[in-house]
């Protein structure tokens, strides 16, 4: 992602935008945060559970996953994020993360310290409102997770996440026509959606064979969007995306 190296913070600017954007000083204001890229590589830790928290991250490359560790080392993952996305906004106001965060792939962030961009917040209230914004998009993807988990059998759970994965790289440019990136293992999608490994096997079999979607590689391409959509009950609204849904 050459943009994001040459300028870290474009890819903040462009999420936060939404339907009113972001004036020039506004943005300029943006820029002018210091920064501090890393890249981290894939199964590494980048926020510890319980820890201390001084800086909010911004994915320029590469997908992240929060979870928490609950007892036997059983690992639910919480969210699933790529690039574009704020996956620790709560940092602002809950200094100690409930959660942990690691890298599901290779991922390059931006991290900003919290301390600079509460000055900001407090200086622009417009940029205030759009961070709010995407905090609360981030809690309504959390609902949908939650009400998938427990009224979705499995097959209409893991459509519901292909879904949504599609919408969202969509959004951020990372998808062609109907395909996307898909590094995901089948014991992390098992995590995101409270299966097993094995039933996730079988029912990625079950999506391919109805000729729903394929898989190649690291790549998954939609072949019929409109019948994965229905079997995943899937409603985009709350993802209050900018973009419109595929014909």
């Amino acid at each position: 992602m050459i943009a994001a190296s040459n300028d870290p913070l474009a890819i903040l600017i462009r999420k936060l935008s939404g339907a009113d954007g972001l004036s020039d000083a506004e943005q300029e204001a943006i820029r002018s945060l210091p920064v501090t890229i890393r890249t981290v590589a894939a199964r590494q830790d980048i926020v510890q559970e319980g820890g201390p928290s001084s800086s909010c991250c911004i994915i320029l490359d590469g997908w992240t996953c929060c979870y928490q560790m609950l007892e036997g080392g059983r690992r639910p993952i919480l969210a699933i994020h790529v690039p574009g996305d704020l996956p620790d906004l709560q940092s602002l106001h809950l200094p100690v993360p409930d959660f942990g965060m690691t890298a599901l792939t290779q991922a390059t962030l931006a991290f900003v310290p919290l301390a600079e961009l509460r000055k900001l917040m407090a200086a622009l209230p417009n940029l205030s409102a759009a961070l709010w914004r995407e905090a609360l998009i981030n809690a309504a993807i959390h609902r949908a997770w939650m009400a998938g988990l427990s009224h979705r059998d499995a097959r209409g759970r893991l459509a519901h996440l292909l879904c949504e994965l599609y919408l969202r790289l969509s959004a951020a440019g990372h998808a062609n026509g109907y395909a996307i990136p898909m590094p995901l293992r089948q014991t992390d999608l098992a995590d995101a959606l409270g299966l097993t490994s094995v039933h996730v096997n079988r029912v990625l079999k079950d999506l391919r064979g109805n000729g729903l979607i394929s898989l190649h590689g690291r790549r998954l391409e939609i072949r019929d969007w409109s019948g994965l959509r229905a079997a995943a009950e899937f409603n985009p609204q709350y993802l209050h995306l900018e973009v419109g849904e595929p014909a």
